[in-house]
């Protein structure tokens, strides 16, 4: 692998998280997913791309004109042939630049949000399903529709690898604007800190689920964050555009972790009150240890949802 690709695909993340297939829990154009070929077999379906053969396809879906041009065998893939198509999110507003970067294990909020996706993008492309990257601030910087191509995953890490956080968010505006861009039904994954107005992300969110998306967030926040660990007058900067103070943390330590309790306890009910699935991750947690947590809750919710039909 490139250095792209160990700085945000981490061997041991993966070994783990790959014993659990990241399956939607909704059904995604009529198909269940992780079950990857279509009872229609390619016919009477759309012509959506091609992919190399592999040993084990059925030959009569072999393009014979384009290996005549390249003497190289190519499948037709149509629409149903692929049961998703993910999208991830990744924040890179200058928020998610906070973190203690280069020290031990931990990662700044970005560079974790990442690995995160990175991570579980390899896991779906080796499942078959196709997946594409959209990296936003205040703009969409980079947008990558969703592809099952064997060299996706080099794509979206070097398109992670070369933004770097800065302005502010605008979550909202860049969720309508993909929801537009997005054709197919399918699943949609926020990777964020999600500072930015509740209202507008959540009818940002809600425009993915009114096209038919599966939705998850992964809130992703720094370890200093959740437990506001500072001693003496420290100056805090705001990473957006916010200002310099000068506080006494002690004096408002009690005051701003009630606060942000209860910022994540509105977050995660709101995303549960419009179907959306929700998951805060630590920087200081381990990656293999945060997604197989979630990967086996979703499998469970799954399961209970399958047991219920």
């Amino acid at each position: 692998m490139s250095n792209e690709l160990t700085d945000y695909l981490d061997p041991k993340v993966l070994a783990k998280i790959t014993r659990l297939d990241l399956q939607a829990r909704l059904v995604v154009e009529g198909f269940v997913s992780g079950m990857h070929r279509s009872p229609f077999n390619g016919f009477s379906v759309e012509f959506a791309a091609h992919r190399e053969y592999v040993p084990g396809d059925d030959i009569k879906h072999i393009d014979w004109k384009v290996q005549a041009k390249t003497d190289r065998y190519y499948i037709k893939q149509y629409e149903e042939e692929t049961n998703l198509k993910a999208t991830f999110l990744v924040d890179a507003s200058e928020s998610m630049h906070y973190g203690a970067e280069g020290a031990g294990p931990r990662l700044n909020k970005y560079r974790y949000a990442a690995a995160t996706a990175a991570s579980l993008a390899f896991l779906l492309l080796q499942q078959q399903d196709a997946v594409g990257l959209g990296v936003f601030d205040e703009e969409l910087r980079t947008y990558i529709p969703a592809s099952g191509h064997p060299n996706q995953i080099k794509t979206f890490v070097h398109a992670l690898a070369i933004n770097e956080p800065r302005a502010k968010t605008s979550i909202e505006l860049i969720c309508h604007s993909l929801a537009e861009k997005i054709s197919r039904r399918g699943m949609v994954c926020l990777v964020s800190d999600l500072l930015t107005d509740m209202d507008g992300l959540m009818r940002g969110l809600e425009h993915f689920r009114h096209y038919g998306h599966e939705v998850m967030v992964l809130h992703i926040m720094d370890e200093d964050e959740l437990t506001f660990p500072f001693q003496g007058n420290t100056m805090f900067q705001g990473l957006e555009d916010t200002g310099r103070l000068l506080i006494e943390p002690r004096a408002l330590r009690k005051g701003y972790l009630e606060s942000m309790e209860r910022f994540c306890r509105d977050v995660q009910r709101r995303c549960v009150s419009s179907r959306i699935d929700y998951k805060r991750i630590s920087t200081a947690d381990h990656l293999d240890a945060a997604l197989l947590a979630f990967l086996a809750a979703r499998a469970a919710a799954n399961r209970k949802a399958g047991s219920k039909r």
